[in-house]
């Protein structure tokens, strides 16, 4: 009888390379950790990190002669199927770093645009991560015509993008402007929903914060989301909106964005920049940081960063410090560009009491206290106040209806 044997797809392992500018050691080796969590997170392995101190990165390689042979004989020693480069590469750089090393060659940028590739779930999300492959990958069409028969398939070439590399820049031109037509689609849809929920007057709580902090698990605790939960960088790339209804009745609604991450590929951040503006129209930022991670500070930085660049500022801002339960030691974090902070887990519920409690309160702060007597023939008033408001106390009276209710100040002055 015959035998049949499985051949499993081989993994990719990879050797991991990045240039320390001005002997900043410490931050590039933080930065090829993060590398090597985006390399897992792609489906392969890590098996091997170069470091290179330069003034500046070499313009046709990235890296020196010397490192150069160092990666060859590394990559014999380790078996590493290709490398991955902790910056963005230039065409040349690529296809003289491949002629090199005859070896597969990836930078930081591909590997998150793959990455971006496979978790993309929603029509939204799909075209937003085409979109970032095209325009990056028609700054590349000149001279990796060699790289390209190198592929072979693997991490680099999936998702939509992958079947446009051959294609001219004028395909590439047409694609790009049909996807951002269906994208402007979407934006009016989202425009949409966003004005519903603004006439509805339900206040809004984006949930920003680095990859991996804990947004989807603090989104699945408050509401029951049912949203992908994994120890991986972005394990959830769509945004999430739930609505959930407060101690005192307030409706409120979560909406979860899409995790920062430093060297963010600014193809991304313009093809995910509708989705990410959610945040500029919300009535309270919420961010999530990672208290576990020794890089905390730096991570909430990028956050502000992003933020800023995206117009987002003047919102109230709750920093949660998120995965307490994982501490050995009662670490105090600050944030002073926060206007509240807590400390919470998201996992098992410690702290999220509190949280509500100050988002409660900064809902209060928005809201202007009506107590008068509203004539009967004035009564629809009184709808707009139920409908918009928070009612303590109502009353029929001779001369009209006492109340006594809370509403957000913009409908107080319209009434």
């Amino acid at each position: 009888m015959a035998k049949f044997y499985e051949f499993g797809q081989q993994e990719e392992s990879f050797i991991l390379i990045g240039v320390a500018l001005a002997d900043n050691d410490d931050d590039i080796k933080e930065s090829l950790e993060e590398l090597k969590e985006l390399t897992e997170t792609a489906g392969a392995t890590a098996v091997g990190m170069v470091i290179q101190n330069r003034e500046k990165i070499h313009p046709t390689t990235y890296i020196g002669k010397g490192k150069i042979e160092e990666v060859r004989q590394l990559i014999t020693e380790t078996g590493a199927t290709g490398v991955i480069c902790d910056d963005e590469l230039t065409p040349a750089q690529l296809r003289n770093l491949e002629d090199a090393l005859q070896t597969k060659v990836l930078d930081r940028t591909v590997l998150i645009l793959d990455i971006f590739a496979k978790r993309a779930s929603t029509k939204e999300g799909k075209i937003q991560v085409e979109m970032a492959q095209l325009k990056f990958n028609a700054t590349r069409l000149v001279g990796i015509g060699n790289s390209l028969s190198r592929l072979g398939g693997g991490i680099g070439t999936r998702g939509p993008g992958e079947k446009k590399l051959e294609t001219d820049r004028r395909l590439i031109r047409e694609r790009i402007a049909q996807l951002k037509r269906e994208l402007e689609d979407l934006k009016k849809n989202r425009e949409v929903a966003r004005n519903l929920r603004s006439k509805s007057n339900i206040p809004v709580i984006s949930i920003v914060g680095y990859t991996n902090a804990g947004k989807s698990t603090l989104l699945n605790h408050l509401t029951n989301a049912g949203v992908l939960e994994e120890d991986k960088l972005f394990a959830t790339l769509d945004p999430t909106t739930r609505s959930f209804t407060m101690d005192s009745g307030q409706q409120v609604l979560f909406t979860d964005t899409v995790g920062f991450i430093r060297k963010l590929p600014h193809h991304l951040i313009d093809a995910f920049r509708s989705t990410l503006e959610e945040a500029k129209y919300a009535d309270i930022i919420l961010h999530v940081v990672d208290s576990v991670n020794p890089n905390a500070y730096k991570q909430m930085h990028i956050v502000y960063e992003t933020l800023s660049s995206l117009g987002i500022k003047d919102k109230p801002i709750i920093t949660a410090f998120n995965k307490q339960d994982l501490l050995e030691d009662d670490i105090t974090l600050k944030d002073f560009k926060a206007d509240y902070t807590v400390k919470i887990s998201a996992k098992n519920g410690t702290g999220i009491d509190k949280l509500l409690e100050i988002i409660e309160k900064i809902l209060m702060e928005q809201k202007a206290l009506i107590e008068e007597t509203i004539p009967y023939n004035e009564a629809g008033k009184l709808q707009t106040i139920r409908k918009y408001g928070r009612v303590l106390e109502e009353e029929y009276k001779e001369n009209g209806i006492y109340i006594k209710a809370y509403i957000s100040k913009d409908k107080y002055y319209k009434i």
